[in-house]
């Protein structure tokens, strides 16, 4: 069998992949920046003639599916394949491997910096400094102050696994750690579950960890946003379906939170309307990087390679393959 490989690949797991096919054709996205749309995945399908693609950014979808059929497996680099068709992929037998938990320790870690850097006005102290402004008289100690972190309620919407990592050190911080999540029955170890209205009205910051379902999407409504604290923090480095932006822009201007952390927007790369927020009191936007870093491509590479071979060997399949309906076919 040749493998295809679009996603950046670890050298050692490139190596296992070697060995575990016949040719391994190596063209990452990193080299040219550039994914591939359905057109272009087309062309470099009947090109290469591949039977295992492993990806993260390009496009497959009916089309590609219908004019190259010689797809094995897919393997997508992402922890849930949001660039694949699934139905396609199901509908023409394509099993799909994803990567879940790749980008979570990534992502937790970048969410309390985040968290740090606002609450310490870090950015703007080292602004005032840049602009000339640190001149006798002035006293930064005073004007820049913050706020610790220590002992702080931090409220979770959704709790799975990447909310226990970024809970896991939150508790070097002493906080108190509440979660919405319905599909959890109760308490977690000392991380309390609570209602919606609950995590909003009571904690100090409140941060998304939740993927975009019919349920959520939508779900952090105006009401939700102004029953929050005057002096806490909203964060989302989730998905941007499950706000209404436009209420949060409201909320914002109004002043009725302190702020907010977004690494998410409607649309990437922004258009206008969606950089309204940054113009926003107090706001930090950055551009969807909570979960990149080069660990990450490590991680990716070893999970997908066990789950490849799980694949070769027929070996737990309901639990390694994504669109589970194509084991019925």
């Amino acid at each position: 069998m040749k493998a295809y490989v679009r996603a950046p690949y670890s050298e050692d797991c490139l190596q296992e992949l070697r060995q575990m096919f016949d040719e391994v054709v190596y063209e990452p996205w990193t080299a040219t920046g550039e994914r591939y749309y359905e057109d272009e995945m087309l062309e470099n399908l009947r090109r290469v003639q591949p039977d295992v693609l492993i990806t993260e950014l390009d496009r497959v979808t009916e089309k590609v599916l219908s004019g190259y059929d010689g797809l094995r497996v897919i393997g997508d680099c992402r922890g849930t394949p949001a660039n694949l068709d699934v139905e396609a992929c199901t509908r023409h037998g394509v099993p799909i491997l994803c990567t879940p938990g790749r980008n979570t320790q990534a992502v937790a870690e970048m969410v309390v910096g985040l968290i740090l850097t606002v609450m310490r006005k870090t950015i703007p102290a080292t602004q005032w400094v840049k602009d000339g402004k640190w001149v006798t008289g002035t006293t930064p100690y005073y004007l820049w102050m913050g706020n610790e972190l220590q002992g702080k309620k931090v409220g979770f919407v959704g709790f799975g696994a990447i909310s226990h990592a970024v809970a896991k050190i939150l508790d070097g911080f002493d906080c108190q750690i509440s979660f919405y999540d319905p599909f959890l029955p109760g308490d977690q170890g000392h991380y309390h579950k609570a209602s919606l209205e609950d995590v909003f009205s009571q904690s100090d910051i409140v941060t998304l960890h939740l993927p975009v379902t019919d349920s959520t999407r939508g779900m952090i409504t105006e009401p939700l946003l102004r029953s929050m604290k005057p002096t806490a923090l909203f964060v989302n480095a989730a998905r941007s379906a499950i706000v209404d932006y436009d209420a949060l822009e409201r909320v914002l201007r109004d002043e009725a939170i302190a702020g907010a952390i977004i690494d998410v927007l409607d649309t990437e790369p922004p258009e206008e309307k969606d950089l309204a927020l940054l113009k926003c009191p107090n706001v930090l936007l950055t551009p969807h990087i909570c979960g990149a870093t080069y660990e990450v491509t490590d991680h990716q590479s070893r999970i997908l390679n066990d789950r490849l071979r799980k694949w070769l060997a027929g070996e737990d399949l309901e639990h390694t393959v994504y669109n589970r309906g194509v084991l019925k076919a």
